[in-house]
C-alpha cells in the first residue's frame, strides 16, 4: 500500500481514531522503506500482541496469589501488597534465583483453590475479607482437608507465601517489589543506601 493511498484513506475518513491508526501505518511503511524492509513486515510487527504480564504465573494463578498477598499485607490508610507490586517480586524471583519454589507455588495454589471450593463453595478471590482471613488461618494451622494437600503441605505453602510477601513488600525495589518505596514511606524511613555503592544523592537513588 503506497503512502499516497494511505493518506487518501485517512483524509476521507471522518473518524479521528481511525485516521490516527492509518497515519501510524504510514510511519511503519516509511520506516520499512528507509531501512530496506517491506511494508508488510512492518505491519506484521505492528500487530504483534503484547508479552504476558507474568514470567511464571498464569493469569488465574496470579489473581489468586494477589488476593492471598493482600490478606497478608492489606491496604488500609497505607499501601498494601498489591500497591507495592509484591506479585511482580514473587514472579520475578521464582523465575530466577528462587526457581526451586516453582513447583511449590504451582501445586500449592492449586491445592488452596480446591480447599476454598470444598470448604466455602466459593473461589478465594470472591470470599468476603473475613472469610479469606479464615481460609488462610485454616491452612496456616494445618486444618484444611488433608486429602487436598501433598507436597507442599498446607502450612509449608502458607509460610512460603508469607515469607515472599514480606520480602516483596519490605525489600529493595530493585528486586521487583516495594513499588514507589511503599514500605519505606509507610514506616517513615529514609531511603536506605546500599553499602559500597555510590548510587545515591540526598538520600534518593540516582
Amino acid at each position: 500500500m503506497s503512502q499516497d493511498l494511505i493518506v487518501g484513506i485517512a483524509g476521507a475518513n471522518g473518524d479521528g481514531v481511525s485516521r490516527r491508526t492509518v497515519l501510524k501505518l504510514v510511519a511503519v511503511v516509511a520506516l520499512g522503506a528507509a531501512v530496506g524492509v517491506g511494508a508488510s513486515a512492518g505491519i506484521t510487527h505492528w500487530g504483534r500482541t503484547a508479552p504476558p504480564p507474568y514470567r511464571f504465573f498464569s493469569e488465574a494463578e496470579a489473581k489468586l496469589l494477589i488476593a492471598i498477598c493482600e490478606q497478608i499485607i492489606p491496604r488500609d490508610d497505607t499501601s498494601g501488597a498489591t500497591d507495592a507490586g509484591v506479585i511482580y517480586y514473587i514472579d520475578r524471583q521464582i523465575s530466577g534465583p528462587l526457581a526451586r519454589h516453582q513447583q511449590s507455588y504451582r501445586l500449592g495454589l492449586a491445592s488452596f483453590r480446591k480447599t476454598c471450593l470444598q470448604v466455602y463453595k466459593t473461589p478465594f478471590e470472591e470470599l468476603a475479607f473475613e472469610q479469606q482471613t479464615d481460609a488462610l488461618r485454616l491452612i496456616e494451622e494445618g486444618n484444611a482437608p488433608n486429602d487436598l494437600w501433598g507436597d507442599p503441605s498446607q502450612k509449608a505453602f502458607f509460610d512460603l507465601v508469607l515469607d515472599h510477601t514480606r520480602q516483596g513488600f519490605y525489600g529493595s525495589p530493585r528486586h521487583g517489589g516495594n513499588r514507589d518505596y511503599a514500605s519505606y514511606r509507610m514506616l517513615g524511613l529514609a531511603y536506605p543506601n546500599l553499602i559500597g555503592q555510590n548510587r545515591y544523592a540526598n538520600g534518593r537513588p540516582i
